[in-house]
């Protein structure tokens, strides 16, 4: 039966969601998981001073968060150096995902993302009338200069680039996106995901003008700060873009014991720094354990490893299949050819070694299938 009150748009689209969650998994498998490593969660924990500051709070929560954030946005202006009126916090980046294409994307209008890149933008994108344009991935790195030129085929309103990458892991450096920028077409705007960008090298971060009018740049307290269940991110943008947000936004979305914790993460750097070198060790590892069985893992400057399995999307997907079956909680990208990896996000030496004792055997369980 159709809805006849939902608008012809909503009646177009399938309701679907972007990721299927490892606890919709652990119930389809009647078991849990023995190694949460699919979600690119932080395994290693927030800050123990943002947990006792969101412990303290826990008896205010019958209060509304504070509707401008702003102690968090203070916080986040001292760290960045510059004016809160150039931040907006919301719910994750998928939220503020969400509010900016609502803001720009109308019925018809053009979006330019890369073939395989985050589906929670496309999500958006269709959800508001969009018309997604892909271009191919280039070494497994997002490619820029083609994201550019699709950008100036189809009148892009917006252009999407994710750096660091998810799920290749793959990272530009920042002064060559700056540089990308006088390719971008005129009226279209940039939108730039940093969500692993405390993960990945020096130099990774554009060193954008956070006044330039043609770049927004979305963060995250969900990957290296260890609070993706509390739902926090921030935009930096000209002051201009920012302010638009307040046309859209749930005003009182924030949650307040999740925008205390959030403000000390942020202030709590020495904490970061552990789990920086934390996830360094991790990828380590986790390259090590995929080398010594004859895989090849890709280069990260993330919180997971992308290990390409050598064969097709088949086979990882029959190497991944039986990773889950064997309790480990992994990941694959869709879309070819990125799809002959699995991706295994960082977690302490316990999930290390779960999936260690793991990996051969569904190696050779997929080895088995793909024999017969």
């Amino acid at each position: 039966m159709t809805d006849l009150r939902q608008t012809p748009l909503a009646q177009s689209l399938p309701a679907s969601v972007p990721f299927v969650g490892p606890e919709t998994h652990e119930r389809q498998r009647g078991a849990p998981f023995v190694a949460r490593l699919g979600a690119n969660e932080n395994l290693f924990g927030p800050s123990p001073k943002a947990v006792a500051a969101m412990q303290a709070a826990a008896g205010e929560i019958w209060k509304y968060g504070d509707a401008e954030s702003y102690e968090l946005r203070q916080a986040l202006s001292a760290l960045h150096g510059i004016s809160p009126d150039h931040i907006m916090v919301g719910e994750g980046i998928d939220g503020l995902l969400g509010n900016l294409v609502r803001l720009y994307v109308g019925a018809g209008d053009a979006v330019v993302t890369s073939l395989g890149a985050y589906p929670t933008f496309n999500y958006h994108v269709a959800g508001f009338g969009g018309v997604l344009h892909t271009v191919p991935y280039r070494d497994d790195h997002e490619d820029i200069a083609a994201l550019m030129a699709k950008a100036h085929e189809v009148g892009a309103k917006i252009v999407y680039l994710a750096n660091p990458d998810n799920p290749m892991g793959s990272w530009h450096r920042g002064a060559d996106i700056v540089a990308a920028l006088d390719d971008l077409p005129e009226g279209s705007l940039l939108l730039l995901d940093e969500a692993y960008v405390e993960c990945a090298p020096d130099g990774t971060a554009a060193p954008v003008d956070v006044n330039d009018p043609r770049v927004i740049r979305m963060r995250t307290l969900s990957k290296a700060y260890g609070m993706a269940g509390a739902r926090v991110g921030y935009a930096l943008g000209a002051v201009e873009m920012i302010s638009a947000f307040h046309k859209v936004r749930n005003h009182f979305g924030m949650n307040r014991c999740a925008q205390i914790g959030a403000t000390e993460a942020i202030k709590d750097q020495d904490w970061l720094a552990h789990v920086q070198a934390e996830i360094a060790t991790a990828r380590d590892e986790i390259s090590r354990i995929a080398i010594e069985h004859g895989l090849t893992p890709l280069p990260s400057a993330t919180n997971f490893v992308a290990i390409d399995c050598g064969q097709d999307g088949a086979f990882a997907k029959a190497v991944l299949d039986a990773l889950v079956s064997r309790g480990m909680f992994v990941r694959m990208p869709f879309a070819e050819p990125q799809n002959r990896c699995i991706r295994v996000s960082c977690g302490p030496e316990a999930e290390r070694a779960a999936f260690a004792a793991a990996l051969p055997e569904a190696l050779a369980e997929a080895r088995s299938q793909a024999d017969r």
